[in-house]
């Protein structure tokens, strides 16, 4: 693996930092009501990234966001940082936590089933629930 950081990013007061050293494996624009109301936002926007290619630096929480999902937060200001999945060896990060904007475009949609009606999906595939299979 490389180690050297291609991109860094962090919460909202700074006591967490992430470095990822690869690419991201995809990139997905979610409308879950999870998703909706952990972001305070219509939908979240996640780089998912191979476990190994992440590092996370300072204190986080985790919480269950499902019945196999954690979701780490920031234990000083509560800004999400990333979600796991239970026997998956990836992580997702929320795309605005990133210091560069415009990284990473989200190339799919999932959980339409509960987005807003004003949404404009672009051309981006959408998904009624979860996104394409593996």
């Amino acid at each position: 693996m490389n180690h050297q950081p291609i991109h860094e990013g962090g919460c909202a007061c700074g006591a967490v930092r992430l470095r990822v050293s690869a690419a991201p494996l995809e990139v997905n624009l979610c409308h879950c009501m999870t998703c909706r109301r952990i972001h305070g936002a219509p939908f979240g926007v996640y780089a998912v990234f191979a476990r190994d290619a992440a590092a996370f630096f300072g204190e986080t929480r985790a919480w269950p966001s499902s019945r196999t999902g954690r979701r780490h937060h920031c234990a000083t200001c509560g800004s999400p940082i990333f979600l796991e999945f239970d026997g998956v060896p990836e992580v997702e990060i929320p795309t605005g936590l990133f210091d560069e904007v415009g990284l990473f475009p989200p190339t799919y949609e999932i959980w339409t089933k509960t987005a807003e009606p004003w949404h404009d999906a672009q051309t981006r595939p959408q998904y009624r629930e979860s996104g394409p299979a593996a």
